[in-house]
């Protein structure tokens, strides 16, 4: 789960970790009044689940009052990526010395939380780290002793040679990293984090992303929660207690497990094609679940063939199937449908699909094979796979 800005800087500043003064505004009149109450510039910035706000237009700066009711206009209701943007951030603009990065997610390969510095802030860290990865220093912490101060100090010392801003970074780093365990965080992250000319160090934005598996014990989180912020299909998955995430591909894949579900996107690719989505009904044998997946799968106007891959272990073959059934009468789709069901029960299910306007396969490679074909993708192995 993503929370937005604000939200993280609210946080960030309960924590003890310095951010420029600001608010929320969902309407031309409040923006206006927010920049009149700081009397200085401000920064209008768009408040929306994506990155690249900056690039698409969504963040901008204000020197007056007026000014900031002309750029708010302009911001509230631009889309950026998908996103309708329904409040903007104003905060007061800070003078600007330095950039710098530091941000803390966790290596799955080490399983440990990597905390990652850059003097090189303010830009995609991405793209520092794919030109000038030299810039980036990386410390990856033992959970099981935290982060120590020395360690923290470090770090710090990679962005400044000022003694007093390295002992602010310090501070700010340990409390972040306080946050991120806090909060279980998948990536907590500041960029930039900058100094001014007074020399104070200080957060100019936020962003906290929380590991939906742990959301049962952060409701302080969950009541962040923004739901017209996110893709709806995502919320519906949720509420249908689907494992789903909304990709850009033509293929709609339905898979029992999530090692199969990956398996099976691989094997989309590996023939030519891209996924439109990862899903994964998970182990229950319930129909009802089945036709929700559908509903979800058919949502998304870029599917042009649903490929359906069960292993029935605990899940039965023949309870997927009713499933398929209810949910091919009662949605129609308008794309052509690929099944391929083994396992528990997997005569049952045959027998039940026998009579039913979709196409089965006996393999997956032969089911993804005919889901390209007929989504009319040319099915060509991907290159060097």
């Amino acid at each position: 789960m993503n929370v937005h800005e604000y939200q993280a800087k609210e946080l960030f500043k309960q924590a003890g970790i310095p951010v420029p003064e600001g608010a929320i505004a969902t309407d031309v009149p409040g923006a206006k009044a927010l920049a009149q109450k700081y009397e200085r510039p401000v920064m209008i910035k768009a408040q929306v689940h994506t990155g690249g706000r900056g690039k698409a237009g969504g963040v901008k700066y204000a020197e007056t009052p007026e000014q900031a009711q002309i750029l708010s206009q302009a911001i509230l209701g631009m889309d950026i990526k998908g996103h309708v943007v329904k409040k903007v951030l104003v905060t007061v603009a800070e003078e600007i010395v330095t950039e710098s990065y530091v941000g803390i997610v966790l290596d799955r390969e080490t399983k440990r939380p990597v905390i990652m510095v850059s003097s090189s802030g303010g830009v995609d860290i991405e793209e520092v780290a794919a030109k000038t990865p030299q810039k980036i220093t990386k410390l990856a912490v033992d959970p099981t002793v935290g982060l120590l101060e020395f360690q923290a100090r470090n770090l710090a010392y990679q962005l400044y040679r000022d003694i007093t801003q390295v002992r602010q970074a310090t501070d700010i780093i340990l409390k972040l990293y306080d946050l991120y365990w806090k909060y279980d965080a998948s990536l907590i992250e500041i960029n930039p984090l900058v100094t001014t000319p007074l020399g104070d160090v200080v957060a100019l934005d936020a962003k906290l992303n929380v590991d939906d598996n742990a959301l049962y014990r952060q409701a302080e989180i969950v009541a962040m929660r923004d739901i017209d912020a996110e893709e709806p299909s995502e919320v519906k998955a949720k509420e249908a207690d689907l494992s789903f995430v909304k990709l850009d591909g033509t293929i709609g894949c339905m898979v029992n497990g999530a090692g199969l579900a990956m398996a099976t996107m691989d094997l989309v690719k590996r023939y030519g094609a891209d996924p439109a989505n990862f899903l994964d009904i998970g182990g229950s044998s319930n129909p009802d679940k089945v036709v929700a997946a559908m509903e979800i799968i058919l949502d998304d106007p870029k599917v042009r063939a649903i490929l359906i891959n069960i292993f029935g272990g605990i899940t039965r073959c023949d309870d997927v199937a009713n499933g398929l059934v209810t949910a091919l009468r009662t949605l129609k789709p308008p794309v052509p449908v690929v099944v391929r069901l083994t396992g528990t029960n997997e005569a049952k299910a045959k027998k039940i699909l026998s009579g039913v306007d979709l196409h089965t396969a006996d393999t997956l490679d032969d089911g993804v094979k005919q889901a390209i074909a007929l989504a009319g993708v040319p099915s060509e192995p991907a290159e060097g796979v």
